[in-house]
């Protein structure tokens, strides 16, 4: 991916993959019509904390949109980095309709400091499960005095 260059999809309320552009279809290396009605889950790289994952979902299903870094995998089991923002969508009355993702290239100084984090993370769950991530994200993140969101965001500057 290019710097600049934006990865887009859309998915229904379960998260299946309704929309991808010419970009989120070449990085994940399956074509549209693999893409097309599979769980956006597809692409999910083993090295990924569940905790992200349960952040993203309890903030969107708030109607509330989330940043986060996401390690992708490709078809072919290669991976990429994404800085991703994900949001729900809404139909003219207001109604969540499904969710609509927009992803750009992470900077190299995010990566430095998320991949090792991460990597807490996923051992944290394997020794204590979900609330021993979560733990460990929080402890984390009051002792630097920050929100996720300024975390996250803070990491892309």
């Amino acid at each position: 991916m290019k710097a600049g260059e934006f990865i887009v999809s859309k998915t229904d309320l379960k998260g299946h993959i309704t929309y991808g552009n010419e970009t989120f279809i070449e990085m994940s290396g399956y074509s549209e019509a693999e893409l097309l009605h599979a769980p956006h889950n597809i692409l999910r790289h083993e090295d990924m904390p569940k905790l992200i994952f349960k952040l993203l979902w309890e903030r969107i299903r708030e109607r509330e949109g989330i940043y986060a870094y996401v390690k992708n995998k490709t078809n072919k089991g290669d991976y990429y980095w994404v800085f991703a923002y994900v949001t729900p969508s809404f139909d003219s009355s207001g109604n969540r309709i499904g969710y609509y993702s927009i992803r750009r290239k992470p900077t190299s100084k995010a990566i430095e400091i998320i991949e090792p984090l991460y990597r807490e993370l996923l051992n944290a769950e394997k020794q204590g499960g979900m609330n021993a991530s979560q733990n460990y994200l929080t402890t984390l993140l009051q002792k630097q005095g920050m929100t996720y969101d300024q975390f996250v965001l803070g990491l892309q500057k």
